[in-house]
Parts: structure tokens; C-alpha cells; sequence
């Protein structure tokens, strides 16, 4: 259950946080996008972009904040259909891989995944304290960091297991499970923002 809105000391450590996250997130977007583009991976692509999605995800928290609570929850049903985003390109980079199949570097994909893990366990971190403070809005930019987390480690493993079976199914199997808590978390983020919705109405 969400609580009401932040005071303003809390309103002032969340924007502090979220722009700290959005930061990471852009700066990490671009070396991840990069192994990916090089190694042809499917789950290193698609948590490429989800660290894009991240990046929008608490730009526009930040321009959110301060806004009532029925904008609030307007935006949370928006960002629960860009959490969808980066599952639409895992698809589509999944669907390439199968019927072009490449097997990634796995050293790359493994490395590559442990720095994005590093970066996401920092911004879950920072958010943590925030999941059910003003509704929908910071809940989905608590949701991505932790379901980056989960899918870095995932990434990781599929490295490890590219190394010995020198196929590039572990990394595609990783990548639609990426697109599976995309899903996931996309569906929680616009529950708590039509409950959000609903109790502005009956005020």
C-alpha cells in the first residue's frame, strides 16, 4: 500500500536520488548498447535499453514530483506502458538471433553483465527507501532497478554457461526472461496506478 505523498524534506532526498539513478542509468545505457552491437547479444541489447527506459523512467519522475495525486497516477499508467518498451525490442532481437543464430563473447557477456548489476544494486539502493512513497511513480523506478538487478545476474550465468556449451541459447533464453519481468513489472506499476486513480476519484 502506498503511503501519501512526501514531505517536502523527503520530496528533496527523492529527487536527489532519482537524479543520481537517471544519470547512472544514461551513462551505463551506452556501454552496454556498445558490448551488445559488438558481441551480438540478445540479453545484453535488451538491458541496454532497459537502462534507457530507467533513464526516462526518473527523468520523469522528476518532473512529476509536486504534481497532484491524479497526475501522478496518470503518469504511473504511462510508465507502465514504457516498461513494455524494452521487452518489445528483446522480442524483435530474439526473433534475429534465432533465425540468424551468432554465439556472444562470453567474458564480454559476463563482465558486461557485472557492471550493469554493480550499477543497478547502487540505484535500488538509493531507492529503496522510496518504493511506496508517492504511489506508482517511484514503485516503477524501484521496480526497474530491481528487476535489472535480477536480469544482470541472470546475464552473468548465461556467460558462464556460453563458455562451456559454445551455443548462444543461454543468451537468448536470458533475454526473453528479461522480456517475461518486463512484463511483470509493467503490470504492477498500472495496478498501483489505477488504485492511485480510483481513490483520487472517491475523495
Amino acid at each position: 500500500m502506498s503511503t501519501p505523498f512526501a514531505p517536502d524534506a523527503d520530496v528533496t532526498a527523492l529527487r536527489r536520488a532519482v537524479a543520481w539513478v537517471a544519470l547512472f542509468n544514461f551513462a551505463y545505457f551506452f556501454v552496454e548498447f556498445s558490448v551488445a552491437l559488438s558481441i551480438d547479444s540478445v540479453s545484453l541489447f535488451a538491458d541496454s535499453v532497459d537502462f534507457l527506459e530507467d533513464t526516462a523512467v526518473n527523468i520523469l519522475i522528476l518532473v512529476a514530483l509536486g504534481w497532484s495525486a491524479r497526475k501522478r497516477a496518470t503518469v504511473g499508467i504511462l510508465l507502465a506502458a514504457v516498461l513494455l518498451a524494452p521487452g518489445i525490442a528483446t522480442l524483435w532481437t530474439a526473433w534475429q538471433q534465432f533465425s540468424s543464430p551468432v554465439v556472444p563473447d562470453p567474458e564480454a557477456l559476463s563482465l558486461t553483465g557485472f557492471g550493469a548489476l554493480c550499477v543497478n544494486v547502487f540505484c535500488a539502493a538509493l531507492l529503496v527507501r522510496f518504493r511506496n512513497t508517492s504511489g506508482s511513480l517511484t514503485r516503477a523506478a524501484y521496480l526497474s532497478a530491481r528487476n535489472d538487478a535480477y536480469a544482470n545476474i541472470a546475464i552473468i550465468a548465461a556467460g558462464f554457461a556460453t563458455s562451456f556449451a559454445n551455443s548462444h541459447w543461454p543468451d537468448l533464453v536470458v533475454g526473453l526472461g528479461i522480456f517475461l519481468m518486463n512484463l511483470d513489472a509493467a503490470r504492477e506499476v498500472y495496478e498501483e496506478a489505477l488504485k492511485e486513480h480510483h481513490a483520487h476519484a472517491r475523495s
